[in-house]
């Protein structure tokens, strides 16, 4: 089966059939509208690329659906889901308690730490007396942001709150905040340019908090989709025991992004 990237479809040319919920022919899969590599950014012909991306391929393939990239402003991307102006989330999103009020979530199909990355002139680690007395910067509407008010807020001089982490990282870069929470593996790819490896480094990563992190990164779904859901949840399973989950992530990264 082929996957249709000139038009953005990715999957099996397949319509679903019966799924709840799901009227169109294709299903629509948001993706955050802000570049966030090595998961999902667009090149210079807009189209989309990254692990995530090739991800959503395999899956769809797996579940015999043929499902079209939209993306849609990180911010408003749960009230796309809910309103059915797309059917998926599949946009690094944590599974948490509080999003579970409102969304349903597939198994896990990856997970990785929540990490502090600051200036490397400073001494700091990922604790609130490490970063005691310095300016935090975080992306808006993100768990990273939660797990931040939650733990560092009361010794932290500034939260700074950005609409993109590549904006907390521009501030973080010129020196503007100390330091940025956020996805380990997303940091890393702004650690290895030129920009990150003069001013930053990985200060450690932040101490666990189920109810804040979760247990890992979801397909977001509307709440009793649960034929749909079945597909999804077997496709994760049918690329993982292929083998292609591997072959897809050693193209990007050199260990296992699922987790533990």
């Amino acid at each position: 089966m082929k996957v249709k990237n000139s038009k953005l479809l990715l999957g099996a040319v397949m319509a679903l059939l019966g799924a709840q919920g799901v009227s169109a022919e294709t299903v629509k899969v948001g993706i955050a509208a802000e570049p966030y590599p090595p998961f999902a950014s667009a090149d210079a012909a807009g189209t989309w690329q990254g692990w995530e991306v090739d991800m959503i391929g395999a899956i769809c393939t797996a579940a015999e659906l043929e499902c079209e990239i939209s993306p849609v402003s990180w911010d408003g991307i749960i009230p796309a889901l809910t309103s059915k102006k797309i059917d998926m989330i599949m946009a690094s999103m944590s599974i948490t308690p509080e999003r579970s009020k409102t969304i349903d979530f597939s198994d896990k199909y990856y997970n990785t730490p929540s990490s502090i990355v600051g200036d490397k002139r400073l001494e700091m680690d990922a604790t609130p007396e490490g970063l005691s007395g310095k300016i935090l910067g975080v992306q808006a509407g993100t768990i990273h942001r939660e797990y931040a008010l939650k733990h560092f807020a009361p010794v932290v001089a500034e939260i700074k709150e950005y609409q993109t982490q590549d904006e907390a990282n521009q501030d973080l870069a010129a020196g503007r905040i100390d330091a940025t929470q956020a996805d380990s593996l997303a940091m890393t790819a702004f650690l290895e340019s030129d920009q990150g490896q003069m001013c930053c480094e990985f200060k450690g990563d932040a101490a666990g908090d189920l109810d804040i992190l979760g247990p890992g990164i979801g397909i977001g779904l509307r709440q009793s989709e649960d034929e749909l859901k079945a597909k999804l949840n077997n496709a994760i399973a049918a690329v993982r025991e292929s083998g292609q989950y591997t072959e897809i992530s050693d193209k990007y990264f050199d260990f296992d992004i699922y987790g533990e």
